[in-house]
């Protein structure tokens, strides 16, 4: 676990086994990542199909500037203007642009907990602000209470972040619960909604055209004044490799943000992937369907192993679990995991919420799951 505090800590020891330096590549289909929240399926194929086609010419290339071509995708696919939309390399690099541009040491934040760990990360080491928390209780398994949130809102923010559905419990709030949420939100105060896994929530719509009948709010926020969506394309669109991302908010703030964009900000592989991977919904959408029946596979799969064992499961591609052991006993089995190639992401930084016994395991396909229960048992403390 890295302790160092000018950056935040997102898994990934999945990298030991193949080696930072890319030295044993081979290795990868070995080595189970259940410790990032990288998507289980392939992109797209259309998506595989041209960046293989085309990757000599694409390393050497430069990218369209702006991103126009991208811009003009999503403007399309998600129907909103395109001067509303603002591409970025990532959802981080769109959370460390825009937060720093908005906040100052004497700014004041107010975010849920636990929640995105580099928001916290942003705002208190990076920028320095004042940063309140509406804590979320592991009895009620750190669902939000609305009410609370629709009146805090309301007490003199700069900023209010809100991730939905939120990492790492999972939990979902609907959209027409979270729009009357906003209804209190304070002109001057901007909300910040991050829907990285939205996707997995509608599942059974379109998100080809959206309507009132999908979950996200970038409709809402290209004709607020100040909400906006930041949408990652890495984990729902299995792009996480490439590092793309967009955010939807007024003409004004967008065009502001545009202008600190640094030219070629989303590589050219990445630029023709997410286009690739927008104009595919038919293809996603399945896979979301599939991801949640194999959610559903791995919670009963614990619940069968582990009789006793408690389980947060939300909406998105992982569960939080938590087993019938000792809390003193979770690290060392996570450890002893490792040695048979599988990962997964413990929470033992001193004081974080979810706790040093909770243990959180991304949703794979069937038999990598069925192999994560072998590791699993092969591995568990002496009973």
């Amino acid at each position: 676990m890295n302790s160092q505090t000018d950056r935040c800590y997102h898994g990934g020891a999945f990298f030991k086994a193949i080696g930072e330096g890319f030295d044993h590549l081979e290795r990868h289909q070995q080595v189970i990542n259940a410790d990032v929240l990288d998507a289980w399926f392939p992109p797209a194929p259309s998506v595989i199909e041209t960046v293989t086609e085309y990757l000599p010419w694409l390393a050497r290339t430069s990218p369209p500037t702006h991103s126009e071509g991208l811009i003009e995708t999503i403007s399309e696919s998600r129907g909103v203007p395109q001067n509303c939309v603002l591409p970025g390399a990532g959802s981080s690099a769109l959370i460390f642009l825009a937060l720093r541009e908005w906040l100052t040491p004497s700014s004041k934040v107010l975010m849920l907990d636990p929640s995105y760990g580099e928001y916290s990360h942003v705002c208190e080491q990076v920028i320095g602000c004042q940063v309140d928390r509406i804590v979320l209780q592991k009895t009620d398994h750190y669902r939000i209470d609305l009410d609370h949130l629709s009146r805090q809102i309301q007490a003199g923010y700069d900023l209010v972040i809100l991730i939905n559905p939120n990492n790492p419990s999972g939990h979902h709030i609907e959209k027409k619960d979270i729009k009357v949420v906003l209804e209190h939100l304070p002109e001057n105060t901007r909300c910040w909604v991050d829907e990285a896994y939205i996707e997995y929530v509608d599942a059974s719509a379109s998100i080809a055209k959206p309507s009132a009948t999908t979950s996200s709010l970038e409709t809402l926020a290209a004709t607020s004044a100040n909400i906006f969506v930041c949408k990652s394309l890495s984990k729902v669109y299995a792009l996480s490799g490439v590092r793309a991302a967009y955010l939807v908010g007024n003409p004004e703030d967008i065009s502001r943000l545009r202008t600190l964009t640094p030219p070629w900000a989303v590589s050219l592989p990445a630029q023709l992937a997410a286009v690739k991977a927008l104009k595919s919904p038919e293809y996603y959408n399945d896979c979301y369907q599939k991801t949640d029946d194999l959610r559903q596979q791995l919670s009963t799969m614990l619940s069968d192993s582990y009789p006793g064992s408690t389980q947060i499961v939300g909406v998105a591609n992982w569960i939080l679990w938590i087993p019938p052991v000792k809390d003193s006993e979770v690290a060392p089995w996570v450890a002893r995991c490792q040695q048979h190639h599988l990962f997964l992401r413990t929470f033992t930084d001193p004081g974080h919420p979810l706790g040093s016994e909770t243990i959180r395991i991304s949703v794979k396909d069937q038999m990598t799951q069925v192999r994560m229960i072998e590791i699993l048992q092969a591995t568990q403390p002496q009973r």
